[in-house]
């Protein structure tokens, strides 16, 4: 595949001809951006639908918060609330992936239908989730994760944030990989948000191509985050996270145009046009 083609998909994934537009479905009361919107099944499935419906090429269905400060859901809750929305998507047709930190999740959520796992500890969080991952044949999402929510800001500490996460995320691929994920069929994340204040998502975004030099499809997930609150705020206050979706639709053309592999994002319409004239501009060169 060329440059502008798709930045080499992962194995196991729909290929696009243009940074692909990951839809997000958080099935949860106490999301950062969205909680409780979409929290039983019925309008979960119509809300990723919906976000198809305005340019989605996937969906991501979680079931548990991973803002800054959440406490952990049980397993059966999480269980609860997602796989019924993965089953009754994928029945629809939808590409879904599901993100989660836990193996069982994981495990149901492929079996009903969902063809990428998206854990935001890259597999640290449950060790059972890279043997069960790898059992499945699914995708695996490799994200950049000092711990958890709880107390991930006290981990924002970094000399050099890019050369740091770039080496946590190659030894955390190969550690994925000699658990038996193919090395195919990995995308990695530099994990905007956790752990990372504000100056540190900035950096990692202008550091995209040394993200990519790890030789796997990378995925940005910057919609909403606290970092475009803190550039939009004006006199010290920040907007509330659903009023940064026009920046979070700059920072997707950004990332589309310095080859992002796929954008994760709440609201989909601007986001979607964005990747897409980023390509065509690209197209024309």
């Amino acid at each position: 595949m060329n440059s502008l083609s798709g930045r080499g998909g992962a194995d196991g994934l729909p290929e696009w001809d243009r940074c692909a537009v990951m839809g997000v479905v958080n099935v949860t009361p106490d999301s950062f951006s969205d909680g409780g919107r979409w929290f039983d099944t019925t309008a979960a499935v119509k809300r990723g639908l919906d976000l198809v419906a305005q340019g989605a090429d996937l969906v991501d269905v979680g079931g548990e918060s991973t803002r800054p400060g959440a406490s952990r859901v049980d397993e059966d809750e999480e269980l609860r609330r997602v796989v019924p929305v993965v089953r009754e998507l994928a029945s629809e047709g939808v590409v879904v992936s599901v993100d989660t930190m836990r193996a069982s999740v994981a495990e149901q959520a492929v079996a009903a239908g969902a063809v990428l796992v998206n854990d935001v500890s890259g597999g640290l969080a449950d060790p059972r989730m890279v043997p069960a991952v790898a059992g499945t044949g699914a995708p695996f999402v490799v994200m950049h994760w000092r711990g958890f929510s709880e107390d991930m800001n006290s981990r924002a500490v970094y000399g050099d944030v890019v050369t740091e996460v770039v080496d946590e995320l190659r030894a955390r691929m190969e550690a994925v990989v000699d658990g038996g994920i193919a090395p195919e069929r990995l995308v990695v994340d530099p994990g905007l948000g956790f752990a990372k204040a504000a100056e540190h998502d900035l950096a990692l975004l202008a550091g995209l191509d040394r993200l990519r030099a790890l030789g796997r499809p990378v995925l940005v997930a910057a919609s909403r985050k606290r970092f475009l609150g803190h550039v939009l705020a004006r006199e010290g206050t920040p907007p509330p996270a659903r009023e940064r979706d026009a920046a979070t639709a700059a920072v997707s053309a950004i990332a589309a145009h310095d080859g992002a592999w796929a954008v994760r994002v709440h609201e989909v319409r601007a986001t979607a046009d964005a990747v897409r004239v980023a390509r065509a501009v690209e197209g024309a060169r």
